[in-house]
């Protein structure tokens, strides 16, 4: 349901509450899902890398190397922007960039921490937060989570 008020966020109808948390949840999901892909694609590229290198002296880099960081953020974003779409979550693109630039912070620190579990349970908080920030109602605690786990990740990452 679409306000007719120029200023209210389209995200704020008498079924928020009901609306919100569903679609925050399965953003969560597909949040685990991409980071549990991500972690298999790098681990497949580092395998490739040293094959690939063995034989090689100095220092070597493959196109894997340079191509899994943005084909990675490429799909992870497309399938945000789809997921989000099948869920109602306005505005897409306000949403699932920051999710996307940024959840190589938490992703990293937890993998650090638990491997790719930890990575997993980190990319649902993360996509979730965020997700469940697209609703007014929700915004201001969504938001506190989200930095809450963005700080805690910079502090695991440069102790």
């Amino acid at each position: 349901m679409h306000s007719d008020h120029p200023m209210r966020a389209e995200n704020t109808s008498p079924t928020t509450p009901r609306r919100a948390l569903p679609a925050a949840a399965a953003a969560a999901a597909t949040g685990a899902a991409l980071a549990c892909g991500a972690a298999w694609f790098f681990a497949w590229v580092d395998r490739h890398d040293e094959r690939a290198c063995a034989t090689t002296d100095g220092l070597c880099w493959t196109w894997w190397d340079w191509a899994s960081v943005p084909l990675t953020l490429t799909a992870a974003l497309i399938a945000l922007m789809a997921a989000y779409k099948r869920l109602d979550i306005t505005p897409r693109l306000a949403v699932a960039l920051p999710t996307v630039l940024l959840a190589p912070l938490p992703l990293t620190a937890a993998a650090a921490v638990a491997d790719r579990w930890g990575a997993a349970l980190a990319g649902a908080a993360w996509a979730g937060a965020l997700a469940l920030a697209a609703w007014d109602r929700h915004r201001i605690p969504a938001l506190a989570a989200a930095a809450a786990l963005l700080l805690a990740s910079l502090v695991t990452l440069y102790r």
